[in-house]
């Protein structure tokens, strides 16, 4: 048993002092290129919050002026608010998954380069 042991090639790890040096190198890379800073975070917030907003006003809106038009039992002011909410909500989050995957990409691309 300790032969089999003995033939393992061994996994070797850069010593925690390369990886701690190669991901604070990455990082002071992305402050560098990123001219970013909190106005950026903000407006990212907002950019979310307006896809969703939008689609919600645009619902409601359109739901005033058919229970104007065409008054009934049912509410479609409400039914088109919610449509819009859910519509917004699926927009936010789609834009979401798709940033987040763009920055994992460059990451493994950034790992894959060192």
């Amino acid at each position: 048993m300790n032969d089999k042991l003995k033939n393992k090639p061994l996994k070797t790890k850069p010593p925690l002092s390369k990886e701690v040096g190669a991901k604070a190198a990455r990082k002071l890379k992305a402050r560098r290129n990123s001219t970013q800073g909190v106005w950026f975070g903000l407006g990212m917030m907002g950019l979310i919050g307006w896809s969703v907003a939008v689609p919600t006003l645009l619902g409601a809106a359109l739901g005033i002026w058919l229970d104007n038009r065409h008054p009934g039992s049912y509410s479609w002011t409400l039914m088109l608010l919610i449509i819009g909410l859910g519509l917004g909500c699926l927009n936010a989050w789609h834009w979401m998954t798709k940033e987040d995957k763009e920055m994992h990409d460059e990451q493994e691309e950034e790992d894959n380069n060192e």
